[in-house]
């Protein structure tokens, strides 16, 4: 009888175990916030490995199709001694083993499945199926039923956590005594068993009290155990984190807990070097924990401020220098504008700025990389100039996550909903200066990630701004506004470099590809003309894309385009150089036909051009004066030698 009650109870056990792994808790929502989030698998045996198992979380709502919008790969990775694995973000307690980024998991209504595939097998948007699913959970914050998720994944029942801000949740999984399989919203118990069963944990806690410390300072680390200690605890720590290594400080790493207490505690000393390497971040996690003893936390954090950082020679837009900064335009980079008009000097320099054998498109993830460099605070190499506020912040300080306030993140001067333009995969991967796009002018999903048009800004101020109109949004009270100039140079920028995008007055609404107010711009433009700063950022952004804005290094052509100077025909304002090679007069002027030159050197050709641009005559080798024989009007005389040309304008009466 004992026997055969065995085998009944075996079969019911192993009923409930149809699956090797699945899914025992999942968080996905922490209210108002989404920065404890974690899913908990369990295996039916301890120390499991999940190579060839994925994770794949399905979006439910209207808009999502079904579809996959994330894939985690399980590979590498084991249960723990209870069975349990924990893949969440570094703010849950106690440390999961494995981490992903917060605000990651929706929301619901949405699923998440386990798959034995590979992550191959899910690109982004794949449907929801049950081949080769080995669990699944449909779930929601008390949502209508996914009943398409619920279908397409073989599941009845849609779980809610319930939570709120004061009391967060998490759906559980429990099993009762006779193997009956319900879920559960309770207070979430990452690591630990949700019905209170299996091996006991000892969380090792890491605190400090500063999170920011200067070089040559020193702090103190101390680690708490949430129970005491039944024999010594050995453990090493380490700080290592990208640039910050054992060459930044001094102090003990190993460390013991003794028997019978609960806490020790280390002493670091930072060193002052003379080296700018920037502002650093060391990484307080721990390298050699041994089960039941796990770390509470684990990716501690601490800004090591870097007292040598440079100064710029020039100054910030709100104490702009002039003339410190040379463009780095190759020689005749505009030389294909002199003598055009309206629509020709507007197509010629697309044709400049555009170019798909020149010209590179990078992803919207390098442009932080890009901005980083082009927008440096000239006061403090360690932080970007943010472009309302019209102040410094850190690097460092860059948004990650949905909290905004004290980071920065970059903001489109031609909004995306105005342009019509818009991320895609591809542009989540910073992949360096040297990976990039072949663009055109048709390439206006390209304006996306044109840094020409992105600036560092204030999290909460770029969302302030929102996709308003510039002259419907003026910055924030208080500040000189001496980024106008800069952005609107920049969307007179994009309308020239992409096809389907326009300028115009007024606030046109619903209108995809128009921006206004033509006349604001016009103003701002006109008010703050181009500084070190943003020929800096120019010689920057050329470096990366290999095309530059016109407007910073030619502003005048914003009239001849957009302004005062509407059909007449572009001259080139010549260099100091080029200037003094061609100090060329032009007499009498006006004059019947005959034209006279003094001051020429050197063998020099003349070319005749309308005021629209038209070539009208060539002459070689000239000595000292031609005969142009032309009816009477306005032309433009092109003088070219060795050493460079010049454009006159000449009268004939």
């Amino acid at each position: 009888m004992k026997r055969i009650t065995f085998i009944v109870a075996l079969l019911i056990s192993g009923f409930s175990w149809s699956q090797v792994l699945l899914i025992n808790e999942l968080d996905a929502d922490t209210p108002s916030i989404d920065t404890h989030e974690f899913i908990e698998l369990k295996s039916q045996t301890p120390n499991f490995s999940t190579d060839g198992y994925i994770l794949v979380f399905f979006n439910g709502s209207s808009s999502g199709g079904d579809a996959s919008y994330f894939v985690y790969d399980l590979n590498g990775l084991t249960t723990d001694i209870n069975g349990l694995l924990v893949i969440g973000s570094d703010n849950v307690s106690p440390f999961p083993q494995a981490l992903m980024s917060e605000n990651v998991i929706q929301n619901g209504p949405d699923a998440v499945g386990i798959y034995q595939a590979s992550v191959n097998d899910f690109p982004e948007e794949t449907v929801a199926t049950q081949t080769n699913l080995i669990d699944a959970m449909v779930y929601g914050t008390n949502d209508s039923d996914a009943t398409g998720l619920l279908t397409k994944l073989g599941q009845t029942t849609q779980y809610n956590d319930n939570g709120t801000n004061a009391n967060p949740k998490s759906i559980q999984r429990f099993v009762d005594a006779m193997d009956n399989v319900t879920f559960g919203a309770q207070t979430p118990t990452p690591r630990r068993d949700n019905d209170g069963n299996g091996i006991a944990i000892n969380p090792i806690a890491i605190s400090i009290v500063e999170t920011q410390i200067d070089e040559g300072a020193t702090f103190d680390i101390t680690f708490t155990a949430e129970t005491m200690l039944t024999s010594d605890l050995n453990f090493t720590i380490s700080l290592d984190n990208l640039g910050f290594g054992i060459s930044d400080f001094t102090g003990s790493t190993s460390l013991t807990i003794l028997t019978g207490e609960t806490t020790t505690t280390t002493t670091i000393s930072l060193v002052d070097d003379t080296e700018d390497e920037g502002d650093e971040v060391l990484k307080i996690r721990f390298l050699d924990l041994i089960e039941p003893i796990v770390a509470a936390n684990g990716a501690v954090q601490i800004r090591v401020v870097d007292n040598d950082f440079t100064m710029a020679a020039w100054g910030t837009p709100l104490t702009p220098t002039y003339g410190i900064v040379e463009s780095t335009q190759p020689d005749g980079y505009y030389n294909s504008l002199d003598g055009l008009a309206d629509t020709e000097l507007r197509q010629a320099l697309q044709d400049i700025i555009a170019d798909p054998s020149i010209v590179r498109a990078q992803t919207y993830a390098d442009v932080v990389d890009i901005l980083k460099e082009a927008d440096q605070n000239p006061l403090n190499s360690n932080q970007v100039w943010l472009v309302y506020l019209e102040e410094g912040r850190a690097k460092l300080d860059y948004q990650t996550t949905s909290l905004s306030t004290g980071k920065w993140n970059r903001e489109h001067t031609f909004p995306r909903s105005r342009g019509g333009f818009d991320s895609i995969e591809e542009d989540e991967i910073a992949d360096g200066i040297d990976i990039y796009w072949t663009t055109k002018a048709d390439s206006l999903r390209h304006g996306n990630s044109d840094a020409h048009a992105l600036r560092a800004a204030d999290g909460p101020e770029n969302s302030t701004r929102n996709n308003q109109f510039y002259g419907e949004y003026n910055g924030p009270d208080g500040t000189a506004g001496k980024f106008k100039g800069d952005v609107a140079r920049s969307v007179f920028y994009m309308a020239v470099r992409y096809n389907g995008l326009e300028i115009v007055n007024g606030f046109p609404e619903g209108i995809v590809g128009e921006f206004g107010d033509l006349a604001t711009l016009l103003d701002w433009h006109r008010n703050d003309p181009p500084d070190d700063f943003e020929m800096n950022r120019n010689n920057v952004i050329y470096n990366w894309q290999k095309n530059r804005s016109p407007f910073i290094d030619q502003p005048d052509l914003i009239e001849y385009i957009w302004g005062d100077s509407v059909g007449l025909a572009w001259v080139q304002p010549l260099s100091v150089n080029e200037n003094e090679l061609l100090e060329v007069t032009v007499y009498p002027n006006p004059t019947n036909g005959k034209v006279y030159f003094s001051g020429l050197k050197t063998e020099t050709n003349i070319e005749v051009y309308s005021v629209e641009g038209k070539l009208l005559k060539q002459y070689k080798s000239i000595d000292n004066y031609i005969d142009l024989n032309l009816t009477s009007g306005l032309y433009l005389l092109k003088l070219i030698n060795d050493n460079g040309y010049i454009t006159k304008k000449i009268i004939i009466e």
